[in-house]
């Protein structure tokens, strides 16, 4: 039997046309045509290539004398088969992540909105009594209040948002394989969906810059602790505003890289030890209970207006905590 019948038998016992074998070997479906018709001979390459889709040896393929294939044992064949995604799945995946986007959004957004009021109840409350009547102990059970509302509203978006994307968590965590039609599909999406990804990234990212424009101008005009406290509670509210289109934008383009394998879902990624999850939780939980403990634990300063600054050096260092475990993960 000749490499171009043998090719045909191999192809039609896999269940796979023409096109779908072109695909996984990255050539066109006239290639394997002409394979398939003697006219032309693969690289040896392609040979080995096929050799490891159809699980027989080099020289089964190349050997006319060969006529039993032999199939070849390899790691891989010892692990169990990886789950295939229809072109509906990934479909209703996309879809399902593009609904959620706006919730997922919102709760971060509502997060970052959550300590406002308590910090700027705070200042309120030491203003003036004749003008604004508002006892420190009261203040503060209004802010924690606030903080407590949102802070539930946004685990509840959260955790509804996670429920339904439940039966996709392989996508993230397992290697798998994808129908034929799947990645150009999501290629073609991705693509018409990557202008407005980079819109949303812009306007996030003048949004943080700008935020600190109040902040700076108050310390330029007026060193007034009340307007100081005002100003970072703005910077609080358009960085929570900005961070509404970076969480709005990646949801939706991270759904597609899950899809396709790329950014921070290739395999070698997925193979790894995947502790960024459990850090975030832990890293946010300790910032919560520092911030608690200091203002207003037994020796805390009782001042949410001067602890507030708990949450910016938490936030810059949280980015640096990610970064570093990245960066370990990228060395091993």
């Amino acid at each position: 039997m000749i490499l171009a019948d043998k090719i045909i038998d191999l192809r039609k016992k896999a269940g796979w046309s023409q096109e779908e074998l072109a695909e996984k070997l990255a050539v066109t479906r006239q290639s394997v045509s002409k394979w398939e018709g003697a006219q032309s001979i693969p690289d040896m390459d392609k040979v080995v290539q096929m050799s490891r889709l159809f699980g027989v040896t080099t020289d089964y393929l190349l050997k006319d004398e060969i006529e039993i294939a032999e199939p070849t044992v390899t790691e891989d064949d010892r692990r169990p088969p990886l789950r295939r995604v229809t072109i509906g799945e990934a479909s209703d995946y996309l879809a399902l992540r593009r609904t959620a986007a706006p919730k997922m959004a919102l709760a971060t957004m509502l997060c970052i909105f959550s300590p406002i009021a308590l910090i700027g109840l705070a200042a309120v409350s030491e203003l003036s009594a004749s003008a604004f009547p508002l006892r420190e102990e009261t203040a503060a059970g209004m802010g924690l209040c606030a903080l407590l509302i949102l802070v539930a509203i946004a685990v509840t978006l959260f955790l509804s948002c996670g429920n339904k994307a439940k039966e996709y968590e392989f996508l993230e965590k397992e290697p798998f394989e994808t129908e034929y039609g799947v990645t150009g599909m999501v290629k073609e999406r991705q693509k018409a969906f990557k202008p407005t990804y980079d819109r949303m990234n812009t306007i996030g990212t003048v949004l943080c810059v700008l935020s600190f424009v109040p902040l700076f101008a108050v310390m330029a005009v007026r060193q007034d602790g009340f307007f100081m406290t005002m100003a970072v509670c703005l910077l609080l509210a358009v960085v929570g505003i900005g961070v509404y289109f970076f969480v709005y934008g990646g949801t939706i383009y991270s759904s597609m890289e899950k899809l396709l394998e790329e950014g921070d879902y290739t395999r070698r990624e997925k193979s790894q030890k995947n502790i960024t999850g459990p850090v975030s939780v832990i890293y946010w939980l300790v910032a919560t209970a520092i911030f608690m403990i200091y203002t207003f634990g037994p020796k805390g300063n009782g001042q949410p207006r001067y602890s507030w600054i708990i949450w910016a050096v938490a936030g810059v260092l949280y980015a640096a905590v990610l970064a570093g475990i990245k960066l370990i993960r990228n060395r091993k």
